[in-house]
C-alpha cells in the first residue's frame, strides 16, 4: 500500500528508525486500504499484537502490505506488514506486523455503517 525510504530525520541517537515513524508508515497505508473498502472517511481505533522483529536503519526502503481479514458493520480489519530492503542489497526481511483496525465515521465523526464496499478489496 506505501513504500518509502527512512531517513536520518526518522532515527534515534544510534541510528535505528524509530519504532513510532515505521508504525505510521503501517497506518498511512492501512488507511489507504481502509477507505478504498468503505468508500469513505476512515478512523484508526485499533492496533493489535505490533511486535518489531528487525530495526530499519537510514537509507532503508520500507515497503507495508495490507491483506484485509475482516469486514464488520461499520469497522475493517487488516493485517498489515512492513518490509525493509537495506541500500545496495537485495534481501527483504520482514521488520514487523500488527493488526490495524478501522471504523467509517461520518462527517461528525460517528461511526457509520459500510455502505459501499469496492469491487476490489484486498491489498
Amino acid at each position: 500500500m506505501i513504500q518509502t525510504i527512512a531517513l536520518p530525520k526518522d532515527t534515534n541517537s544510534y541510528g535505528d528508525i524509530f519504532g513510532g515513524w515505521l508504525l505510521s508508515q503501517m497506518d498511512l497505508g492501512g488507511g489507504i486500504a481502509a477507505k478504498e473498502v468503505v468508500g469513505g472517511r476512515i478512523t484508526t481505533v485499533a492496533i493489535d499484537g505490533m511486535r518489531f522483529w528487525h530495526p530499519v536503519h537510514v537509507g532503508d526502503t520500507v515497503c507495508c502490505y495490507a491483506d484485509l481479514v475482516r469486514i464488520g458493520r461499520t469497522s475493517v480489519s487488516f493485517n498489515i506488514t512492513a518490509w525493509s530492503t537495506q541500500i545496495h542489497r537485495e534481501h527483504r526481511h520482514c521488520v514487523t506486523q500488527a493488526l490495524f483496525t478501522y471504523v467509517a465515521i461520518d462527517a461528525e465523526g460517528r461511526p457509520t455503517p459500510i455502505t459501499r464496499i469496492a469491487s476490489d478489496s484486498s491489498r
